[in-house]
């Protein structure tokens, strides 16, 4: 994908971004990092022909993906993840609704339905969404087309095929378009399917193949400063593998629709959104390399609404004030049907979470006001009130061999579960412009996150009950905790971005050359981490540990540091343009009373070597993980050696209507263990002996592919 800074853009972790409209990008003053979705380069990431839009974003200072299926990774942003970003899709709010959030929000747009998207870590604006504490993503669709004269009709379309060799993967999409010049009518398919990776000492990694298929069909009108996007699609994931978790998902269908309405007045501009989406889930067992019997079915719900009002207070945009009001309901049912003849998972359908609910309605006003030609500030107050319930619940038996959960659900039935947050979020920013080269932004910010259902409302103590809620892919087994308090984080950032004065390199991308700088700090009171309340050990294997933890409510801090570069090497007639780019990051986390948090990404940097010449782009590129060693105890979390891997990318594009790419990653086939990357479960499932160990790294791969439009 190709990297495309807006002129001026800040660090990512400064990032303030306006809401994407349909027909063009809002003119939010304070710019952001984009990336757009229709490739005309290499990939800068790890493989052009993958199917997780989490891909997309690894060239991005601080963004990592947390490993789990092959189109469900869990995005990272300066050592936060999971429900403390706040993910959007097309302006939609999709909520996991799985207790290992196997459907993770982003899995839900694959890459060949994103047109635009934004990064926004660290200092948030409110405008762009509250309940989280780590920052935003924004997955946008490419903005509806139309004829550009009444009377003529555009019709265009095209295809894309690509393929990985590490893990037989295929994907496939096509879109098509109709469009007079005030309707407009697209459909967007895709399909990917993939057998086990496997890791560089050519093992295969069990468990961990997977097929998507994704339909999406958009309907536009237009006119008079007014627009009207319907978009309408479905989801349907037969099977997927996780070879970090303890179940496989055997089925993931979900349809959505998302309404939205924007309008231009004398005073400013109206931003409107109406959704809703379904999920039906199951998780259980699907192939031979990993076997079992234990059905597990959820029904989740989103729906909401968000008004937007932008108002012009001064000339030329130089004071714009934001009013705002959001609502978002999420419903979710948790059940696991008994299993025929089994004494333990039976005779009754095990309640995980019964009529679950989570609802929040939000205000908020933000005010940007540009001081003089170098100083613009930004402020905003969000007031969120957040209400969560859930009913009661049962275990599947009351013999002896469900007497630990029949207590539990006993216990869990006596209380009020009802609980009420009333969360203020507060941002303050600022940003100087010294000269044409010089730019720099710093700020404050008050975030607040409510725990999700699944912190609050899972009751289980069983050793099987708890290990099926764990989205950390640790291997554990978790609890929840009704009296748990949302987390409150304060945090500090600040950024340097120095740059050439000259507007655009040559090829059109943003600054010829930059270099940028974003130290950070976050304290976040009552941060939810888990306590140990027990061990087991996994697959009954004498030789491998596991923890039993409660979430539970501890202080914690985290910082870093995020630097990314482009440096102009040459520019020849024979060679065309080198340029060396590249980002690097470090994050800690800490609890306040001792300890390590998890899953905090170690010195890491991505360095490339980027040719452009002609039709041609070739990279070079080298992503070095340092040695983890700060882990986190109470989850036994592994330490991870370091390691270097080499991937090459080439682009040829023939004319506006064909190109081709092909790359080779982890060229010297290395065999690592991510970071982030949790356990390998699968594997201890299938050895019956050892220890648990870090979940393997893919191997070497030729990744090609072709993209023609119409």
């Amino acid at each position: 994908m190709q990297l495309t800074p807006c002129a001026c853009a800040i660090a990512l972790a400064f990032t303030a971004c306006g809401h994407a409209l349909a027909q063009s990008t809002d003119d939010t003053r304070l710019p952001t990092v984009t990336v757009h979705g229709e490739p005309s380069a290499p990939s800068t990431a790890a493989n052009a022909a993958s199917a997780d839009s989490t891909a997309l974003l690894l060239d991005q200072p601080g963004f990592h993906a947390a490993a789990a299926g092959g189109v469900s990774a869990l995005p990272v942003l300066n050592g936060f993840a999971a429900d403390r970003l706040k993910i959007r899709l097309d302006g939609m709010e999709v909520t996991a609704a799985c207790g290992n959030q196997m459907n993770a929000p982003m899995s839900y747009m694959p890459p060949s339905q994103v047109g635009m998207t934004r990064v926004v870590a660290g200092i948030t604006p409110v405008s762009i969404g509250g309940d989280s504490i780590g920052g935003s993503i924004e997955l946008s669709s490419p903005a509806p087309q139309f004829s550009q004269q009444a009377g003529q009709l555009l019709s265009k379309g095209g295809f894309s095929v690509s393929a990985r060799s590490v893990n037989s993967e295929v994907s496939a999409s096509v879109n098509a378009t109709v469009a007079s010049d005030s309707l407009s009518v697209s459909y967007v398919g895709s399909q990917s399917r993939a057998e086990s990776y496997v890791n560089g000492n050519g093992d295969k990694v069990l468990g961990s193949q997977f097929e998507s298929n994704n339909h999406a069909l958009t309907l536009a009108a237009r006119g008079d400063g007014q627009q009207l996007v319907l978009k309408v699609g479905q989801q349907y994931i037969p099977y997927q593998g996780f070879p970090n978790q303890y179940m496989d998902m055997t089925g993931n269908r979900s349809t959505f629709a998302n309404l939205g309405y924007d309008r231009r007045f004398g005073w400013g501009k109206l931003l409107t959104k109406l959704y809703w989406q379904r999920t039906e889930h199951e998780m259980g067992f699907f192939s031979a390399e990993r076997s079992g019997t234990m059905p597990m079915d959820t029904r989740g719900r989103d729906m909401g609404y968000s008004v937007r009002a932008d108002i012009d207070l001064g000339q030329d945009g130089a004071s714009v004030l934001r009013l705002g009001n959001e609502f978002h309901s999420f419903h979710l049912d948790d059940f696991w049907p008994p299993v025929p003849g089994s004494m333990m998972m039976g005779p009754s359908t095990y309640l995980n979470i019964n009529d679950g609910s989570r609802e929040r309605m939000a205000l908020f006003a933000e005010w940007e006001h540009k001081l003089d030609a170098r100083w613009t500030t930004l402020i905003g107050v969000r007031d969120e009130l957040v209400r969560t319930d859930a009913g009661n619940v049962q275990p599947y038996g009351t013999g002896m061999m469900n007497m630990t959960d029949l207590m539990a659900a006993n216990a869990f039935n006596a209380r009020d579960h009802a609980r009420r947050d009333n969360n203020i979020d507060v941002t303050a920013l600022a940003r100087l412009e010294a000269d044409a080269g010089h730019t720099y932004e710093f700020g404050y910010a008050r975030k607040t996150r409510s725990p999700n259902l699944y912190e609050r409302y899972t009751w289980g103590r069983g050793t099987m009950a708890m290990t099926m809620t764990n989205w950390f892919g640790d291997g554990n087994g978790y609890v929840g905790n009704i009296d748990l308090k949302p987390e409150v984080a304060h945090t500090l950032s600040a950024t340097a971005d120095w740059h050439s004065e000259d507007s655009e390199g040559s090829d059109g991308a943003g600054p010829r050359w930059f270099f940028r700088l974003t130290p950070y700090f976050s304290y976040v009171e009552n941060y939810i981490d888990a306590d140990v309340i027990g061990s087991f050990n996994p697959y009954s294997v004498s030789s491998a540990s596991g923890k039993l933890l409660q979430f539970a409510n501890h202080d914690a801090r985290l910082y870093g540091i995020n630097a990314s570069w482009k440096w102009p090497l040459w520019r020849t007639a024979g060679l065309g343009d080198i340029a060396f780019t590249g980002k690097a990051g470090l994050t800690r986390g800490k609890r306040v009373d001792g300890g390590n948090l998890y899953h905090m990404m170690p010195f890491n940097v991505l360095a490339a070597l980027e040719q452009k010449r002609g039709a041609w782009t070739n990279r070079a590129e080298l992503n070095h993980v340092g040695r983890k060693t700060l882990v986190d105890s109470n989850r036994l979390e592994p330490v991870t050696a370091s390691y270097t891997v080499v991937n090459l990318r080439t682009a040829y594009r023939f004319n506006q209507a064909i190109s081709v790419n092909a790359g080779i990653s982890n060229l010297f086939n290395r065999n690592y263990a991510d970071p982030l990357g949790g356990v390998y479960l699968s594997g201890l499932a299938n050895a019956k002996s050892g220890s648990l160990q870090a979940l393997p790294g893919y191997g070497r791969s030729l990744d090609v592919g072709v993209n023609v439009s119409f």
